[in-house]
């Protein structure tokens, strides 16, 4: 096959279209079918991974917002509990400042 590529496009021509030839036999390279199918099994994939990804999303960001409840409410009780014995403090401290 070399020899009439070679005699129909030239020496040079003929090793340049050989050398772009697949290495092994044609059964090896993949058809457009093939590419096909592996194009719908990562597309089908892909879907899986997004939703995976959603949904751990979705996860995190409601365990975030029970976090944030939940040190908001934490917060509040300290500064209360703070402000109460501040005052508590204070009127202690008017006290034996008055008698």
């Amino acid at each position: 096959m070399l020899n009439r590529l070679e005699q129909a496009l030239g020496k040079e021509a003929a090793m340049t279209l050989a050398e772009h030839l697949p290495p092994v036999g044609w059964a090896d390279v993949a058809t457009k079918r093939d590419i096909e199918s592996l194009e719908a099994r990562l597309e089908s994939q892909e879907a899986r991974l997004e939703a995976r990804l959603e949904s751990l999303e979705a996860r995190i960001e409601a365990r975030l917002d029970r976090e944030l409840r939940d040190l908001s409410l934490r917060l509040m009780v300290a500064f209360v509990t703070t402000m109460a014995a501040f005052a508590g403090i204070l009127l202690t401290g008017i006290r034996l400042f008055v008698t």
